[in-house]
């Protein structure tokens, strides 16, 4: 069944000042000493930070001491690293606290308990919104559709500087229940959502006419290279002669994963490569076996991240017709660097370029023929929020079927 196609279409110091901070302050008191004392030389940038770092902690032994009331130290602690992180303005860099890590944790990993919603960030206006709902999820039960902008979460407002936290915040106990307040073309519609298990798909498949084969790719999960690789042979079996694969909606998920599926597709050669700020590179690559049929891919303005890295590679060998809307532009790398206490810090450590060497951040890859879903289609899917989209409707695919049909004829 092909579903919903646009719905396709997401702080002080303290302790660590024991765990974290503590042993730089220790260091650099003895340094500072030393320097009074005249027994040791400390280099003017050196210094410059002790005195800053210096400063959040007299900021802490105030409030510790004069504020109105007995502050939690380890909120303050967590508040100061999530400031620290935000200072960057950068939406893929984050402090996860032992409980957020957890939770996003499980985003790779097919289920979890919370509402059911991909959500990302939209750049031209810096809020959340939602690319799509899973079927049977509270979120979809509820009528919240693609599109709808998540301003608040139990009352708490809410934009894209936010994405992890109001996530996390909107994850729970099977349940219990959180409102979400969502702007729906300037009009404001708050939910009450009972949290649930959710099981999250990596991917849907089915043949189409002509022996065309499809397959929807929801995200780049832990399994999702075998789960398309199976896909893929099925519809061998059932006499497979081209082939559609959907990104749009898809806002990435893991490298590796995408490197799997780019090496079922591509010929030999560079799938992507990142670079860091010194210009140290990392190269991915794809072997020589390659599945030779007509092909079309799929993406619109929600396709990110590892999304673009696929689509950027194909679209350079030119083994497929991209279709669709121009990407949203995330060509940025994040490392993960987990700590003993269970939080870890998300930060961007380098870019992707595509093979020909493109930047795609904030760019984003345009199709080589542009398509849109149709008032209609997004009518349609507003009104009947738990119901699939009709083929008819879907015009980025009936284009799609159109292009394959003609590369496969023309063989």
């Amino acid at each position: 069944m092909i579903s919903k196609k646009k719905a396709a279409i997401g702080a002080a110091i303290l302790i660590v000042v024991t765990a974290i901070v503590s042993s730089f302050f220790a260091i650099q008191i003895d340094r500072y000493a030393s320097f009074k004392n005249g027994t040791a030389v400390v280099p003017r940038k050196n210094f410059a930070r002790m005195q800053d770092y210096g400063k959040l902690d007299a900021v802490r032994s105030i409030l510790e001491g004069e504020y109105i009331e007995e502050p939690d130290n380890d909120k303050m602690l967590d508040g100061a690293i999530k400031g620290l992180v935000a200072s960057l303005e950068d939406p893929y860099s984050y402090y996860f606290t032992q409980e957020e890590f957890r939770q996003f944790t499980e985003r790779t990993q097919g289920s979890y308990a919370g509402v059911g919603m991909v959500v990302t960030v939209e750049q031209k206006d810096n809020t959340i919104t939602v690319v799509r709902t899973f079927k049977g999820s509270p979120a979809a039960k509820a009528g919240i559709v693609a599109e709808d902008k998540i301003v608040k979460v139990s009352g708490e407002e809410v934009d894209g500087s936010m994405l992890d936290n109001a996530v996390a915040m909107m994850r729970g106990e099977p349940g219990s229940k959180v409102k979400v307040t969502i702007n729906r073309n300037g009009e404001l519609k708050e939910f009450e959502l009972e949290r649930a298990i959710v099981e999250i798909p990596d991917l849907e498949y089915r043949m189409l006419e002509d022996d065309i084969g499809y397959i929807w790719l929801y995200s780049f999960d832990e399994n999702s290279a075998k789960n398309f690789e199976n896909a893929l042979n099925d519809m061998k079996k059932q006499g497979m002669k081209a082939f559609i694969l959907d990104l749009r909606g898809n806002p990435g998920g893991l490298l590796s994963t995408c490197v799997d599926i780019a090496d079922i597709l591509l010929p030999e050669g560079l799938v992507v490569y990142r670079m860091d700020r010194s210009g140290n590179r990392e190269d991915y690559k794809s072997d020589a076996k390659q599945l030779k049929l007509p092909m079309a891919v799929l993406v619109d303005e929600n396709s990110a991240s590892a999304s673009e890295v696929l689509t950027g590679a194909i679209q350079d060998y030119g083994v497929a017709t991209i279709i669709g809307k121009t990407t949203f532009g995330k060509g940025v790398v994040q490392d993960v660097r987990p700590f003993k206490d269970g939080s870890a810090l998300k930060y961007t450590t380098s870019k992707y370029y595509t093979p020909k060497g493109r930047d795609i951040n904030k760019k984003g890859l345009k199709p080589d023929i542009e398509v849109d879903m149709t008032d209609e289609a997004k009518n349609y899917l507003i009104k009947n929020p738990n119901n699939d989209l009709p083929l008819e409707l879907d015009a980025p695919l009936l284009r799609a079927i159109e292009e394959v049909k003609h590369k496969k004829n023309s063989k």
